[in-house]
This record gives C-alpha cells, sequence and structure tokens, in this order.
C-alpha cells in the first residue's frame, strides 16, 4: 500500500477523490475475498519511512482480519516518493513468503510509478502482479478549465496556498495528465499486467472495478477470482 504523504490528502469540504478511502475500502474487499477463499493474506507499507518497513508476510489465516482491523487504518503517511520502487525491492528479498503464483495488489496512485525495469524483473518472479490505480477523475487523470481563477491548492505537506493560472496553462495540464495516464496504462499492458482502475471510494464503485477485473482475467485466462 502506497502510503505517501499526498495519498492522505483529502477535504470534507470538495467532492474530489479521498484516496486515503478508496485504500482502505480496496484492501477490505480484496482481504475479504482472501478470507472467504481460505487463502493467506499479507500485507507491506513503508508508512513510517524507509528505514522502518511494516511487513506482514502471508503467514496466518487471520492476517486478513488484522489488515482490514488494524494495518489499513494505521492514520500515518510518511512514505518516501519511491516508495513503490523501495516496497517492490523489499519483496524480492522475501520471496520465500511470495512464492510464484501469489497475487501482489499494488494500491497506489501511481503517479510516482517505480522505473520500468522494476517492472520487468519482478514480472520475471511470476507473481500475478495487479496495480490498483486510485487517480481523481478531474485533477489527476484530467484537469479542469480554470485559468485565470483563484483555485485552492494543497501540498503534500497539506498547506494549502491560493494559485492563479496562465491562459492556456489549464489545457497544457490536461493533456499532460491524459498522457501520463495513458502512458502508464500502455506499459502495464506491454508487461502483460491488468490493473484494477479507481475513480472514487464508494464501496459500489470499488467493488464493480475489482469484479469487472476479475471478469476480464476470466476471458483472458480462463479461470476466475472471487
Amino acid at each position: 500500500v502506497d502510503r505517501r504523504p499526498e495519498m492522505a490528502l483529502a477535504s470534507p469540504d470538495v467532492p474530489w477523490l479521498r484516496k486515503r478511502e478508496a485504500l482502505r475500502v480496496a484492501g477490505e474487499l480484496i482481504a475479504d475475498s482472501v478470507a472467504e477463499a481460505r487463502g493467506l493474506c499479507g500485507y507491506l507499507d513503508l508508512a513510517e519511512g524507509a528505514h522502518a518497513p511494516f511487513w506482514r508476510p502471508p503467514s496466518s489465516s487471520r492476517e486478513p482480519w488484522s489488515i482490514r482491523e488494524r494495518h489499513l487504518q494505521h492514520p500515518v503517511y510518511d512514505a518516501p516518493e519511491n516508495t513503490l520502487e523501495l516496497a517492490l525491492d523489499f519483496l524480492e528479498g522475501h520471496r520465500r513468503s511470495v512464492p510464484a503464483g501469489t497475487f501482489l495488489f499494488v494500491l497506489s496512485d501511481f503517479l510516482v510509478p517505480p522505473p520500468r525495469e522494476v517492472w520487468e524483473r519482478v514480472v520475471e518472479h511470476r507473481w500475478d502482479i495487479v496495480p490498483v490505480v486510485v487517480q481523481d477523475p478531474l485533477w489527476e487523470q484530467s484537469f479542469p478549465a480554470v485559468d485565470g481563477i483563484v483555485v485552492p491548492l494543497t501540498g503534500a505537506d497539506g498547506r494549502v496556498k491560493l494559485v492563479r493560472l496562465r491562459p492556456g496553462e489549464s489545457e497544457q495540464r490536461r493533456l499532460a495528465h491524459e498522457a501520463r495516464r495513458q502512458n502508464l496504462l500502455e506499459a502495464f499492458a506491454e508487461l502483460g499486467i491488468e490493473p484494477v482502475l479507481l475513480s472514487s471510494s464508494n464501496r459500489e464503485h470499488v467493488l464493480s472495478a475489482l469484479l469487472g477485473w476479475a471478469v476480464d482475467r476470466e476471458f483472458a485466462h480462463g479461470r476466475g477470482w472471487r
């Protein structure tokens, strides 16, 4: 789970995506599915920093409960910018706990994705990698036309500042954001990785996205997921 400070930004006063809530809902549904299938579920984040990875290997049938009730509720979001790269490197050192064929759900906005060579390396371990891409549909997948309007923007430190965009800047950002997302999805496709795309923290939306991913896998691979 990506716990960079940006993943915790949210305001109760605006209808934008609450990534933190989306991570929680997606993690709960995944853990519930594993428990129903009587499987083993592990958890990893670098919420406290690169020096203190929080790692719970998939070794207990009670771990899904701990993930739902404890790990996903942890309030700290101090992971470094390259947290996904560091987490994948960490798992490579614990391959006895994560054998070939393991489903590896990576929950993040992927605005700071690992380098391609990292993905290529972990794909070779024959993990079934599932990126869960959590992005705001207005501000990250696209960008609104707000040229000349003073808008409040929140930085990673949580501070709000007022910004007035120059003429044409909204369009530039929209094109850049759309290209960024398209490049991310194309990179996954080239690696044979099938992502789950989330643009809301609504439980029905998250469940529908996961079920849609499962149906697509069933058609593509001839096997289902519950």
